[in-house]
């Protein structure tokens, strides 16, 4: 289908760093390898500093670079705008956003609490009367194997959840001489390890399980709390270049959880964890079966069939790489692996696909507010400390 049959979908995006750039490479990928019913226009990428901005449009094939959201906001041929900055914007940035007309795809966590996250859920809900439509960027619901895994369970193949386990495990932070970065400072980014990559876990139990959690408790834990302030930082306190600043987030944090239908959760997410680089584990267990992820394999999953003859029964290996997988047969040829970047093309593609329809993409800012309860649900109980049995 030629670009000139297809409406355009002018996307403007706020933010242009580690997020900005893998955003930048799905909305570059997905009209390229995916049949889209609209076509995506990189017009506008916007930062604080115009210099930076003006190289990062150059570098990652926007059309143009402005200084500050508002300008992407107020532009006409700007649809869509891609919020790719720290916690504590979000809120602003896509409410401006939706109140003026544009569609919006917010990175996760929604927000820094649940006061803003209720404020962009009602904003959403106002704007999608007007046919205006949000979704929250919990991207790993579009890796393949992610999503076979979820088709698996809706199909009852697992039978009745009865335990989840889930980790997120990184050691980037491991090392106390890394320097102090606004994911540190709890004023910018909400929390820790928690809010930033143990809101992945939480998202993915709940969509691949298909329950909400009705209940937490659980641990937080800074194992370093001063750390190098870098030239150029600012922030926390200290001087730029020199000294050391305080973290003022958590490093690890460990909770579990019941799910809706009665089974058990348990989850753990840290920057601690030394030799795991992005280690996201899930593991089912069902009255029928088991399933069995991990990001650093990401094109394999494993599901055991407990109906099976006892005698020959284990896990089976799936290369999640087949024509008839979700989302792969738009790629390469069975078993050439899928990498980190292609679920933010399917997520375009996802998103593209439900604007053209009127449908509202999932997950919602709804969904990304259920989230951010059990965050705030978790770092609660840590703080209040209770339920502790003192040992000898």
């Amino acid at each position: 289908m030629a670009d000139t049959e297809r409406p355009e979908l002018g996307v403007g995006m706020v933010g242009y760093s580690f997020m900005g750039a893998v955003h930048s490479q799905a909305w570059r990928t997905a009209p390229r390898f995916f049949d889209l019913p609209l076509d995506p226009r990189m017009r506008v990428v916007a930062g604080r500093d115009a210099a930076a901005a003006a190289a990062a449009a150059d570098k990652l094939g926007w059309e143009r670079s402005a200084s500050g959201w508002e300008a992407v906001v107020e532009r006409d041929d700007v649809d869509l705008v891609d919020v790719c900055t720290p916690g504590d914007t979000h809120a602003e940035i896509a409410i401006a956003a939706l109140e003026a007309g544009k569609h919006v795809l917010c990175e996760k966590p929604l927000a820094n609490s649940i006061a803003e996250a209720e404020d962009m859920v009602a904003a959403a809900a106002t704007a999608a009367e007007r046919g205006v439509l949000a979704m929250v960027g919990f991207t790993y619901r579009r890796v393949p194997a992610v999503r076979l895994a979820r088709l698996l369970v809706e199909e009852g193949r697992v039978g009745e959840v009865r335990h989840v386990r889930a980790q997120y495990l990184q050691d980037w932070l491991a090392d106390p001489e890394v320097p102090l970065s606004w994911r540190l400072d709890k004023a910018k980014a909400g929390s820790g390890a928690l809010g930033d990559i143990g809101a992945h876990v939480i998202d993915l139990a709940q969509y691949v399980t298909g329950e909400r959690l009705t209940g937490v408790n659980g641990l937080l834990e800074t194992f370093v709390r001063e750390r190098p302030v870098a030239a150029g930082f600012s922030g926390l306190g200290g001087t730029a270049g020199e000294g050391t600043g305080p973290v003022t987030v958590d490093d690890a944090a460990v909770f579990f959880g019941r799910l809706a239908g009665g089974g058990l959760a348990s989850f753990e997410a840290t920057r601690f964890a030394s030799g795991r680089k992005n280690a996201i584990r899930l593991e089912i267990n069902g009255s029928k079966g088991s399933l069995a992820f991990d990001f650093e394999d990401m094109n394999l999953l494993h599901f055991y069939d407990a109906e099976e003859d006892a005698e020959t029964a284990g896990f089976r290996r799936i290369v999640v790489t087949e024509p008839g997988h979700p989302y792969t047969g738009n790629w390469w040829p069975p078993g050439h692996g899928l990498g980190y970047e292609h679920a933010f093309t399917h997520q375009v593609v996802d998103l593209v696909e439900d604007l053209a329809a009127g449908r509202q993409p999932v997950p919602s800012f709804a969904d990304g507010l259920a989230v951010q309860r059990v965050l705030d649900a978790v770092e609660r109980r840590a703080a209040a400390g209770s339920g502790w049995v003192p040992l000898p």
